[in-house]
Parts: C-alpha cells; sequence; structure tokens
C-alpha cells in the first residue's frame, strides 16, 4: 500500500473519531424530543422508538443538519464563509424549541474545543467560526463545525454527510438504551435501519438548496418545546 493511501485512512480515522458516541461533547445529555414522548408514552420500546427516530430523520435531520451538511461543503468549496454565517442564521432561528437551540450551541462549542485540541488553527474558518460564536455573530452548530473538519481532512461531500449522519443515530440509540426498555442489541437493530434509510435521504437531499434549510416537523417540535416543562427528565432537551 503506497504513503497516500495510508495517509487517507487516517484521515478516515480521524474523523470517524469525532463521530463516535463517546466522543465528548455533550451529545449523550441531549434526547431532542424523545424523552416527552416517552412520558406520554407513546414511545414504550423497541417499535415505537424505531418510528420516532425515523420520523426524526425524514423531517429533523433531512431538512435540518443532514442538509446543512452539504450546503456547508459546498459554502467552504466555494470559499464562502459568509453564505456560512447565514445558513448558521437560518437554521438556528428557524429551531421552535429553545432548548433544542442551545443543545445544537452547547455541543458545537464543545466540538469546535475539541478539535482544536486536536488539530490547532489548520482547519480554514473553524477559529474564525468560534471567534463569531463568541462575539455573537454566529450561533454554532455540530454538523457546520464537523464539515469544517471533514473538508478539511479531504472526506468527500457524499462520505461527510453519512458520516455525520450516523454519529447522530448512533447517539441517539445508545441514548434512547438508557431511557426505552431497549437492549444493545436491538439498539443495533434500528441503527442498522437508519443507515439504510440515510441513503434514501442522500438522494433526495443531494440536490435541495437553502431554502429547503430549517423545515420541521410539528409534532417533533411541539416535544421538544414540552419538554421544558417536564418535572422530571434524564435529558436536557
Amino acid at each position: 500500500m503506497d504513503n497516500k493511501k495510508i495517509d487517507k485512512i487516517v484521515d478516515h480515522l480521524e474523523v470517524m473519531q469525532i463521530c463516535d458516541s463517546t466522543f465528548p461533547i455533550g451529545t449523550f445529555n441531549h434526547s431532542f424530543g424523545m424523552e416527552n414522548y416517552l412520558r406520554n408514552q407513546k414511545i414504550n420500546g423497541a417499535a415505537e422508538f424505531e418510528v420516532w427516530l425515523k420520523n426524526y430523520y425524514l423531517s429533523q435531520f433531512k431538512y435540518g443538519e443532514g442538509l446543512l451538511t452539504l450546503l456547508t461543503y459546498h459554502a467552504l468549496k466555494n470559499d464562502d464563509y459568509e453564505e456560512i454565517l447565514k445558513m448558521d442564521n437560518i437554521i438556528t432561528r428557524s429551531t421552535a424549541a429553545r432548548e433544542t437551540r442551545n443543545a445544537a450551541k452547547l455541543i458545537a462549542n464543545q466540538m469546535i474545543i475539541l478539535i482544536e485540541k486536536l488539530y490547532g488553527d489548520k482547519i480554514p474558518f473553524l477559529k474564525k467560526y468560534q471567534d463569531d460564536i463568541k462575539d455573537g455573530k454566529a450561533f454554532g452548530n455540530p454538523a457546520i463545525a464537523f464539515t469544517m473538519l471533514a473538508h478539511y481532512k479531504h472526506i468527500s461531500i457524499t462520505e461527510s454527510y453519512f458520516m455525520y449522519g450516523y454519529s447522530v443515530a448512533s447517539t441517539l440509540v445508545q441514548n434512547a438504551v438508557r431511557a426505552v426498555p431497549l437492549g444493545q442489541r436491538e439498539g443495533q437493530l434500528v441503527l442498522n435501519k437508519i443507515i439504510k434509510l440515510l441513503g434514501k435521504l442522500f438522494k433526495e437531499e443531494k440536490n435541495l438548496d437553502v431554502s429547503y434549510l430549517g423545515a420541521n416537523s410539528p409534532g417533533l417540535e411541539m416535544a421538544q418545546i414540552n419538554h421544558e416543562a417536564q418535572p422530571t427528565r434524564l435529558f436536557m432537551s
């Protein structure tokens, strides 16, 4: 194997490290509304959780962080940082639930801090994005920070989308194992179905433009809003 192929494998592994559900960026603290469905007994086991997760991907992921990953990659290729700021603003302001908005900001902040510890200031726009978040010029979203790293590591736009999509699903499954009557084996079966669903979603999303960014499902958003008033809970959102 030549050195270029070895370097490419190392690049993939370094991005996969960010995708790991144990990467300490706080994602284990957030259910993004799932816990409200648990409290209302709409999720009681693996079957209901699978329906919830599929619907999450068909709406909030598809028109949210999934599409944001693709659009951010295009903006990076065009060296267009202003377009990234514009999308950061759209995705944040179109998220109705305060806890969900805050969750994205917290996770993005932790992700940027850890990426900078690993790679310093080498990644184009990442330090500027962090400074703009501190100065109130941007809100912060983990899909944007992740895509900056993936683009820097020469991961293709297609692989970036699938890797980020997998990381979100893997984390939500692990969180569900903690909260739902859901075994690790059942969780892996659900995760495998989401991997296959990502293939369908990518084909539908690859040609969408920024006008689709932020479209969401009212049911999911209401659950995320109602989570704020839950008397008992395991997750922050």
